[in-house]
């Protein structure tokens, strides 16, 4: 269930309230007993408390003195981060509805914010609980009062909500139910509540076009690979050739004949996570009906040692028709997106980012904090999508691509080799990728902020949905410059 927010008029009476305030005086126009305002300036002024709690019985009252003191995008990730703690006490009592009341009426972004973070972190994965009684949260509605507010603003974030929460589901299920098969169905009934053209591969036709990356990974599989393809063209779209994201799309990755050990496995349904965020952006960009044109490519497979797979030492034929020599069975995301990323030049793009769970290197390196991007041709665009980074808060990376890691990928027996050596393996993997693109190119490596062991503020455990907003704010700003 999705936590729906809307713009109010007025607050009744008996409502549970947030107020967002930066002076004690503006509390005098709303309903405080004489004893209710001295016990919130003892607490700001002698306790130097920033967050008040009123119990009234009938009713809930929270008062939080807004601080400036921080940049814009660090200011509404501290409110986001906000509106999740409150969420906790929210649904700790039982309340079923909030209304959040911008008490200046000029803290609009900030009263979203706090909205967004609750909205966010409200999400529940409970489809194979047996037993929900207690488990299930109580708040469904958030309105806010800001006389700044705009309800398009409002409509907009119950949508890139929606479509966070939505990829976040996609990684949360189980390979027993979401199999290739099954994620390309899931997406594609997704976007049937939009106008997204969707067409999905059968492996009869990826056999056809000779995708040899991911017919190899597919190998050890009983379930066949699909390939999806979305495409988003609005009647007035501002690009003629389209930005396009690629998103791995391995629904469950044992490492194949290099088989991962103990708990490096047990997360691993989260390989999908690049599809996913490809998946939900889309579907919100339609939503917002954004004058832009994009399309969404899915390899997708399953990465298992059974049957006939594919082992260390074999030489693959790429769709491009280089050649590649598997040296780690384990590196098989990259294989799977070079196809994707070969089969991205027959429309000419404009520009090109790929997003995936790629290497343990970059978890190592940023953990979960950033994403780790690496680009070619593709300067202007790289800052632009930083820039979206710092807006929702999850923020790029950018690595070196120097030439000389091209060393690293270099096969004495076949084109390239599908991994470099013991270090810069986040750089490798995307110089190997680098090998299939020719146009203006982004690489997102997410394998640090895909997916939470624990709790982590309004991400959640386990799916968080990274990049959904990340490509739909690049997309709007997208819109609005053009």
């Amino acid at each position: 269930m999705q936590t729906n927010i809307r713009k109010a008029a007025k607050i009744s009476k008996n409502e549970n309230i947030l107020l967002l305030v930066e002076d004690v005086k503006k509390l005098s126009k709303f309903s405080f007993s004489e004893k209710e305002i001295a016990y919130i300036k003892t607490q700001k002024e002698k306790n130097d408390k920033d967050f008040v709690a009123i119990n009234q019985f009938d009713n809930w009252v929270f008062v939080k003195f807004i601080k400036k003191e921080k940049e814009l995008y660090q200011l509404t990730e501290e409110y986001r981060k906000f509106g999740d703690k409150l969420l906790s006490r929210i649904n700790e009592n039982k309340i079923e509805s909030i209304a959040i009341v911008d008490v200046e009426g000029k803290n609009n972004i900030i009263a979203l914010s706090v909205a967004e973070g609750m909205a966010l972190g409200n999400y529940q994965f409970l489809k194979y609980k047996s037993v929900l009684k207690d488990k299930v949260n109580t708040l469904k509605i958030i309105s806010i009062l800001s006389e700044k507010l705009d309800s398009k603003d409002i409509e907009d974030m119950n949508i890139i909500v929606d479509a966070t929460l939505k990829a976040r589901t996609l990684v949360n299920e189980p390979v027993c139910y979401l199999n290739a098969i099954t994620l390309s169905y899931e997406i594609e009934k997704m976007l049937k509540e939009t106008t997204v053209k969707t067409e999905i591969m059968s492996k009869a036709k990826i056999e056809a076009l000779k995708m040899g990356g991911l017919l190899a990974v597919n190998k050890g599989s009983v379930d066949p690979p699909t390939f999806t393809i979305m495409e988003w063209k609005p009647q007035k779209a501002i690009n003629k050739n389209p930005i396009i994201f690629v998103g791995k799309g391995i629904v469950f990755d044992t490492g194949g004949m290099n088989l991962k050990t103990g708990k490096t496995m047990e997360e691993m349904k989260c390989d999908m996570s690049g599809a996913a965020a490809v998946a939900g952006a889309l579907y919100a960009i339609a939503k917002l009906k954004l004058n832009v044109y994009v399309v969404g490519l899915i390899p997708a497979t399953d990465n298992r040692p059974g049957g006939n797979a594919y082992v260390p030492g074999d030489i693959i034929k790429m769709f491009s028709g280089k050649t590649v020599e598997v040296l780690n069975t384990d590196a098989e995301g990259r294989l799977i997106l070079a196809d994707a990323l070969t089969y991205a030049k027959k429309y000419k793009p404009e520009l090109v980012i790929d997003i995936a769970t790629l290497t343990g290197a970059a978890h190592a390196a940023v953990g979960k904090y950033g994403i780790v991007a690496m680009g070619d041709k593709s300067e202007k665009e790289m800052e632009q999508l930083k820039q979206s980074g710092h807006t929702v808060y999850e923020r790029l990376v950018e690595f070196p691509f120097w030439e000389e890691y091209d060393e690293l990928v270099k096969s004495s027996i076949a084109d390239i080799k599908n991994i470099g050596g013991l270090y810069a393996g986040a750089i490798t993997a995307g110089k190997f990728l680098q090998h299939f693109v020719d146009y203006p190119w982004i690489h997102l490596d997410i394998a640090g902020p895909s997916f939470n062991d624990s709790a982590d503020s309004y991400r959640g455990s386990a799916g968080t949905g990274v990049g959904v907003r990340l490509f739909v704010d690049f997309i709007k700003n997208k819109s609005k410059k053009k």
